[in-house]
């Protein structure tokens, strides 16, 4: 007979520990299932089988702690129990019905067929909701901290509990609450690597979700494809600034700046150190250098958040590099964190290092109103209200709206989550129609119009807040010496593909004069004397 525990195991408790052997020493007549009934098993409980779900997950509120760290506390709980205990990583496959059947299956095929799981032989250990699928599956529970099932309620605190109250003690190790309740496996693996200090700090950080993104509304298939079309411009634009050493690409994506990079022979005695918060954009990354596509050796990949702290060692890094980064910060953070955003790349740079930022940015004169003309012939003109269940129905509706609609969609979606609105008026001028609104919002609007796979997304995006000359300023305050390498241009890409023949802007002037199209992006090359 085996003992199956799954669960993520960030934490292990005295409670389990005690539960535990109590279960080891007394026969089976004597222990009561969830449902009050007496096991129907003979013999004895020959092994642990230790089931660490979303194993491939870490660096997140969710799951903050990677699987080695995890293991190696099971290693030394499972060490001071009777009977071995055995340790087996279950990958975090999305939302799944079976994942009990999966999780059994997993083990099996991870032990060589050492373990195969089934109702006959197996009990498993389990408190919360999750142990119905394994008794859907025809096992039988142990409640170990359950009490009330109908309720949900628990005889102490679950392991998640402890971490929760770490996570809000700054002196928890002095908290002999805490202490107490915490088995020693996991008290010591705390202590040693600091991984409080680690919760505390994903926690605190309101930006990125439990499961460590900025936004839950993205595409990534779309996302990932978009940043490799674009990634040689990227590099082309910024190659001329970096300095050789150890460089940085903060907000990396999947790596391919970095590759490009490390084939450039100027950096070839290089170190490459790439920042990646979102977890689905760093896995990709990891396989991208399991699979060699990196030149240099020297790269290495990191799943950290850069607002909340360092990610770089004070005054190490000789070039850091980010792109189509520092808006996010903006919108999905606050003013706040992106000025202690900027703070951090200035601590982080070696005397005479370069922070390359290339982004998009706000045009001059920024709050003066303008007149906007859109193309009312280019799709439907009369249902861009609707909602839709999915992202692939919505961005088919959203392309078959005419420019107009589509602004009349964006103007109601944009920024919506944050209580922020587009002020706009239709005027008719010159026995012309047009849209009065800030050249700002007008920004907004024909940088984002077209981007119909990820709208939900872009919809709480801002782009236009500083202009070049406020960016330069905002940089220059925290000790940056803006280089005259740095410029504010208008992509004639965007210009000649999405904005000519769709959108004219014209001045607000009893007589409208035709307006060239603003600046949409910037190359800010900061240096740190």
């Amino acid at each position: 007979m085996y003992l199956l525990l799954p669960g993520r195991h960030h934490l292990l408790t005295q409670y389990q520990f005690n539960y535990l052997l109590e279960i080891l020493q007394k026969p089976f007549e004597e222990t009561r299932d969830i449902n009050g009934h007496t096991l129907p098993f003979s013999g004895k409980i020959e092994a642990i089988i230790f089931a660490v779900t979303s194993a491939n997950h870490s660096n997140t509120r969710r799951n903050p702690l990677p699987f080695y760290i995890r293991a190696m506390a099971l290693e030394e709980f499972g060490r001071a129990l009777p009977v071995p205990g055995y340790i087996y990583g279950i990958d975090d496959v999305g939302s799944v019905t079976h994942f009990s059947s999966y999780t059994i299956k997993r083990i099996r095929h991870d032990s060589d067929g050492l373990f195969d799981l089934h109702p006959h032989n197996t009990i498993v250990l389990c408190s919360t909701p999750v142990l119905e699928m394994y008794e859907r599956d025809g096992f039988k529970i142990l409640p170990v901290e359950l009490e009330d099932r109908k309720n949900w309620t628990h005889k102490t605190q679950l392991p998640w509990d402890l971490v929760e109250k770490i996570a809000a003690h700054t002196d928890w190790e002095a908290d002999e609450n805490i202490r107490q309740r915490i088995h020693p496996s996991s008290y010591g693996i705390w202590v040693k690597y600091a991984l409080g200090n680690k919760v505390q700090m994903l926690f605190r950080d309101k930006m990125i979700s439990d499961d460590g993104d900025i936004t839950t509304t993205r595409d990534y298939n779309t996302y990932v494809r978009q940043m490799d079309e674009i990634a040689n411009l990227k590099y082309q634009d910024t190659a001329p600034h970096i300095q050789p050493g150890r460089i940085g690409d903060i907000g990396c994506a999947v790596g391919s700046w970095i590759k490009l990079a490390c084939q450039d022979q100027r950096f070839r005695e290089s170190d490459f150190y790439g920042i990646e918060v979102a977890r689905q954009l760093y896995d990709i990354c990891q396989q991208r250098k399991h699979n060699g596509e990196f030149k240099n050796p020297f790269v290495f990949f990191s799943q950290r958040n850069a607002v909340t702290g360092l990610v770089f060692e004070e005054n190490s890094m000789q070039t850091i590099h980010t792109s189509s980064l520092t808006h996010e910060i903006e919108s999905y953070g606050s003013r706040a964190d992106l000025l202690s955003f900027i703070k951090n790349r200035y601590e982080e740079l070696a005397s005479g290092g370069v922070w390359i930022n290339r982004d998009v940015v706000g045009p001059p004169d920024k709050d003066k109103l303008v007149l906007m003309k859109l193309d009312d012939q280019d799709g439907r003109n009369d249902d861009y209200e609707k909602s839709f269940a999915t992202r692939d129905e919505l961005a088919q509706y959203l392309r078959g709206l005419s420019t107009l609609a589509r602004f009349k969609r964006f103007a109601a979606d944009f920024r919506k989550k944050e209580s922020e609105t587009i002020s706009f008026e239709f005027v008719s001028q010159q026995n012309e129609r047009y849209i009065k609104l800030s050249l700002k919002d007008a920004c907004e609007f024909m940088s984002r119009k077209d981007y119909t796979d990820n709208w939900e997304s872009e919809m709480h995006e801002i782009f236009c807040f500083w202009d070049f000359e406020e960016w330069k300023q905002n940089l220059i305050q925290f000790g940056f010496v803006i280089s005259e390498n740095s410029i504010a241009y208008t992509n004639e890409w965007i210009v000649k593909k999405r904005l000519e023949g769709k959108v004219e802007l014209f001045s607000n002037t009893a007589t409208p004069v035709k307006l060239p199209y603003p600046v949409t992006n910037m190359l800010l090359v900061a240096k740190k004397l």
